[in-house]
């Protein structure tokens, strides 16, 4: 569960009705203090609780309470965390030194009670309030599947402030605290029991009774408080948190920096405080340390952004898909996946992972039988990491069937179409299904490239059609856009956006057109790609210069993924949608017609790859072959960054302000962060944009379409001209 899933919460019953997030029974001398923020899902650390916590915690330290138990009122939650809204509101040091000094000293009060602590998890914890249960003196956690403990404040471009990287060393050890806190996890029960994160894991159900007799152990035994410190098991573990420490921290940073290719300071700023915090006695000589170095990560510009990624993904998980908010979305138990191939292969391993059950139908049992070993070969590598035992496998596995006619299929929910891209095909196909199921069943096709509109003439009921496009592999891409016909009824729309984020998805509504929201954005930067390759640029120094600014991947390596004869196909059709202002270069007209050059498909494209998948090196005769002359490389990283950058949001004007394919640039946002790995230190494009504004993006498009005889592609649109001339910024 990553720093963007930290909200993914169910609904609770509000039954707090006494204005206070706190209140205290007692039994035997054993306060139980319960936390129950009213008029919230979740309980969270903001400064109206904290201030409340302070005071009981003042009345605790005083009372002759033999043992206080922290426990939480909310479902599937114990402590979610800070308010992210008080942290993105910080501006000043002044602010940011007070807010995490006042929180280091109500950690250092809960630590300090005189009577010993227990903290009672069910559900997330996560931020402040794993914390919180650091500075208790006993963890019991619950096996159920909600419960995730951990520190994920470097996914939000911070680090822990209120004693995280102080305690969790001291508990769990060097090597555990690195691996939770530089990657921002959150552990499942088993693993922070394993790590002795935990001191105990429990049935949900025996939480409460199961602590009632620990407590009385300790009691009769004399135990009381105590202040656990992490003992190495064997000789080697030993010295690496002894005198081979500075070995860990090394190789620490080496993963870390290839991790995050330097463009993420948090997680090397926590490592720094660890490092010199680190078994030194003074506790209030390391909080002091872990204070400095959160001060440096809280006012940059990537926290901002990485906490408006943070809220991107919040909206998702609060919208229906609809602005009607009376429409509700159909439960769905049961899908259907038309074609078995590697991407309904994928799809079924999402959905079936989740627990829906599944269906897949191609035209022979030995086409089903690859997607049921794509599914269950993901499974397998869950199992070999751990992730989930046999039995869990058994179980997802078991929801997946096949068939080669339609039998079950009246039984099914949703039916999502991934079969060939061809248009008279697939409308054969969708009509045939339509008469096999329900009347009121929802069909969705899984296109990339073709008109929903036009499709949907192929369902007798083009309400209940609609697009769900998943992403390339579908098992690792969040994004789903999910594409509005012009006859789809917010019904449908609602149920498969629910859909999308029960699958563990992020949707995005979007309207039908030429490329949809993504690829109509990324067909520009790749068609830039390749006239940068004929105007004598290398693959390899283009790609380079994208990962330096922060894509996951150069926009030739993009295209090998996708497939090149894909992308040239793509890429015809955006041409014949907009002929006034695309060019394709001849060298994709080359690269498609060359079966045995596909990219990652047939082990060559612009580069080599090995029998998995994996890219070696760059296919140094691609050049020769495109019939390319030496390589002059002309241009420096910043031209080669920014016509491809810039020609998106050039794009992004006409998609947003004159086609409203969606409806705000938050959805484009996300969309491409979570569509493309468009860099999220640096918000998503849009905010970017905002980042460097409108007019140079327009000035220096202008530049490059003077400069490169390019003025039909890359000349500003009329809509960034609009914004470059008044100011206007994306975001308000």
């Amino acid at each position: 569960m990553k720093g963007n899933e930290i909200m993914e919460l169910e609904k609770t019953t509000q039954s707090n009705t006494s204005g206070n997030a706190f209140s205290v029974a007692e039994k035997n001398g054993i306060a139980t203090v319960t936390f129950d923020l009213p008029g919230e899902r979740v309980n969270k650390f903001s400064t109206p609780v904290m201030n409340e916590f302070k005071a009981l915690l003042a009345k605790l330290k005083t009372s002759n309470y033999k043992f206080v138990v922290f426990r939480s009122a909310k479902s599937k939650i114990f402590i979610a965390g800070a308010d992210i809204e008080e942290i993105k509101a910080l501006s000043t040091e002044a602010g940011v030194r007070a807010a995490v000094g006042e929180g280091q000293a109500i950690m250092n009060m809960v630590e300090d009670l005189p009577m010993p602590t227990m903290a009672l998890i069910n559900g997330a914890c996560a931020g402040g309030g794993c914390e919180f249960i650091l500075a208790c003196d006993y963890r019991i956690a619950s096996d159920d599947s909600s419960t995730r403990i951990g520190l994920p404040e470097t996914q939000l471009g911070i680090l822990p402030g209120f004693g995280g990287c102080v305690r969790l060393p001291r508990v769990v050890g060097i090597q555990a605290a690195l691996d939770v806190i530089l990657a921002g996890k959150l552990l499942n029960a088993k693993k922070a029991l394993k790590i002795g994160l935990v001191d105990y894991m429990v049935h949900p159900n025996l939480l409460e009774s199961f602590a009632e007799k620990e407590i009385q152990k300790i009691l009769s035994s004399g135990k009381g408080k105590r202040r656990k410190t992490f003992q190495p098991r064997g000789f080697v573990a030993g010295l690496l948190e002894g005198p081979l420490k500075g070995v860990v921290f090394s190789q620490a940073k080496k993963a870390t920096l290839k991790a995050t290719k330097g463009q993420y300071p948090a997680p090397l700023e926590a490592l720094e405080v660890i490092k010199k915090s680190y078994k030194m006695s003074d506790r209030a000589k390391a909080l002091e340390i872990e204070k400095d170095h959160f001060v440096r990560c809280a006012l940059t510009d990537i926290s901002k952004n990485l906490i408006h990624v943070f809220y991107l993904t919040e909206m998702v998980k609060k919208s229906s898909g609809v602005a009607d908010k009376n429409v509700k979305p159909r439960t769905v138990k049961n899908i259907g996946v038309l074609g078995a191939g590697t991407m309904g292969g994928g799809i079924a391993y999402v959905a079936a992972d989740k627990g829906i059950g599944v269906r897949v139908k191609d035209i022979s049992n030995e086409a089903n039988a690859k997607a049921l070993k794509h599914a269950y070969d993901l499974w397998k590598k869950l199992v070999k990491k751990k992730v989930i035992d046999n039995y869990q496998f058994s179980q997802k596995s078991s929801l997946v069937s096949t068939t080669v006619d339609y039998s079950g299929f009246k039984t099914l929910d949703v039916v999502v179409e991934a079969i060939v891209e061809n248009m008279d095909i697939k409308k054969k196909v969708i009509a045939e299904t339509a008469k096999n199921m329900r009347d009121d069943a929802i069909i969705v096709t899984n296109t990339s490239s073709l008109s929903v509109t036009e499709m949907s003439e192929g369902h007798p009921r083009p309400e209940y059609f609609a697009g769900m496009h998943f992403f390339s592999p579908v098992h690792k891409m969040p994004l789903v856009e999910v594409i509005r016909g012009p006859k789809t009824s917010d019904e449908t729309i609602s149920t498969v956006f629910e859909l999308s984020k029960k699958m563990g998805k992020m949707p995005v509504v979007v309207k039908d057109g030429p490329g949809f929201l993504v690829n109509r954005l990324l067909l520009p930067y790749m068609a830039e790609a390749a006239f940068l390759l004929t105007e004598g640029m290398d693959i390899e120094t283009v790609d380079k210069a994208y990962v330096k600014f922060g894509m996951p991947m150069g926009p030739f390596e993009l295209m090998d993924s996708v497939g090149l004869d894909v992308c040239a196909k793509v890429l015809k059709i955006f041409r014949k949608a907009y002929p006034d202002r695309v060019e394709v270069s001849p060298i994709m007209e080359k690269l498609e017609a060359n079966k045995t050059r596909l990219g990652q498909k047939t082990n060559l494209g612009f580069y080599k790859y090995d029998h998995s998948g994996r890219k070696t090196e760059v296919d140094q005769t691609v050049y020769a072959e495109l019939n390319l002359g030496a390589r002059t490389k002309p241009y420096d990283a910043q031209e080669c960054v920014e016509r491809g950058v810039f020609a998106m949001i050039n794009e992004c004007c006409l998609a947003l302000d004159a086609d409203r394919i969606v409806e705000t640039p938050h959805e484009v946002d996300l969309a491409m962060i979570m569509g493309t790995g468009f860099p999220p230190f640096r918000g998503g494009l849009l905010k970017y944009a905002d980042s460097i504004g409108a007019k140079y993006v327009a000035e220096r498009l202008t530049h490059y379409a003077a400069a490169r005889n390019a003025k039909a592609r890359l000349s500003p649109s009329v809509k960034l001209a609009e914004r470059a001339s008044s100011g206007k910024k994306f975001y308000n």
